[in-house]
């Protein structure tokens, strides 16, 4: 079948023939319809420091997708033969404390699709059948696909209290547009959102942003200040990993607020912690996946109550041959959700 690998190590992939994978006794073998691009992709094919210290070539990549179930293993109890499915890429071992007490996504034994063991931008991949989340058979490729993204957003959004409350999110990338439509749905007073990117300010607005403000151009904490009359903010949710950013959100995060951050800074960061959170008595939660399966429970609720509607996310589709542009296109920042089909026929919109 065809596979795009991380073959060496060194920046880039490749799309070669590989084997199809063999289906463990509790596992379920998927026919991949379409499969969605995610910053995790980029380090690995850019090949920086984080994907050096995590991934081992030769590897397939990729994690996030939909498929119909096409075989299963003897033991696998779930998806019949012929369901669509969405997946969990982090498979975990349901044994460690962890696992024991609700905290699967903390699971330490977890192994990632497309970083640990061979991922999903493939024709095929064979997946432990409790990983595989039944779809309605109508849902968009698309939609299915990018779920466990999505997943990502929802557990933001909804660890800290926004219902009511003025909510600034700082990083307006896929996931962090996904927080927003999030927030509007739990029924945020005010949400404001700050990127530098022109692109995704806009998108920003129409999954639900009331006010947006950019690095480059505009007094972030000057206008939030002044749109919140002085007050700030309730909720600050960190979705960049910028420094500057995570410095503003801090800034005018008022006393007693919640923070929620979900992105990655790769490296150490110089922080104002007296000021921005202890003299605050500021609430702040790390976030890290899904919670198993909180997250996605709470996922179809919004998407088949109409609360989120995520196709204005998707923004561009390539046949999974065409993967080089696609992640030309992800990489630009000129996007939303970049899709990927193994079988163009599965496309669920036009091509690039």
């Amino acid at each position: 079948m065809r596979a795009v690998v991380k073959t060496s190590s060194s920046p880039g992939l490749e799309m070669i023939d590989v084997p199809v994978p063999a289906v463990g006794p509790d596992e379920i073998l998927l026919q991949v319809k379409a499969t969605s691009i995610c910053g995790t992709d980029l380090h690995i094919r850019n090949w920086d420091p984080w994907a050096q210290s995590h991934v081992t070539p030769p590897l397939v990549v990729g994690h996030e997708m939909c498929g119909v179930v096409v075989d299963k293993g003897p033991r696998a109890d779930g998806p019949e033969v012929g369901q669509l499915v969405s997946v969990e890429s982090h498979i975990v071992c349901n044994r460690c404390a962890f696992c024991r007490t609700g905290k699967g996504h903390l699971c330490e034994n977890t192994r990632i699709l497309g970083v640990g063991q061979d991922g999903v931008y493939a024709e095929y991949v064979a997946v432990p059948a409790m990983n595989a989340w039944p779809d309605p058979p109508d849902m968009p490729y698309s939609i299915a696909s990018l779920q466990e993204n999505f997943g990502n957003a929802v557990h933001t959004a909804s660890v800290p209290l926004v219902s009511g409350r003025k909510v600034l999110v700082t990083g307006c990338g896929p996931v962090g547009v996904m927080a927003i439509a999030v927030a509007r749905a739990l029924g945020a007073r005010l949400i404001i959102a700050s990127d530098v990117s022109q692109f995704r300010l806009d998108m920003a607005k129409q999954m639900g942003a009331d006010i947006t403000v950019n690095p480059i151009s505009d007094d972030v904490v000057g206008t939030i200040m002044d749109v919140t009359e002085g007050e700030g903010i309730d909720v600050l949710l960190e979705m960049s990993g910028a420094p500057s950013a995570i410095d503003q959100g801090f800034s005018t995060l008022k006393p007693g607020g919640e923070a929620a951050l979900l992105g990655l800074t790769s490296g150490a960061l110089d922080f104002n912690l007296d000021d921005h959170i202890i003299f605050k008595g500021a609430s702040v939660h790390g976030i890290v996946g899904r919670r198993l399966w909180v997250d996605w429970y709470q996922m179809r609720g919004l998407l088949r109550s109409g609360a989120v509607d995520l196709t204005p996310v998707v923004t561009h589709r390539y046949a999974l041959d065409d993967f080089e542009r696609a992640f030309e296109t992800m990489a630009s920042g000129e996007c939303g959700k970049v899709i990927m089909f193994p079988d163009p026929a599965d496309a669920d919109g036009q091509l690039e």
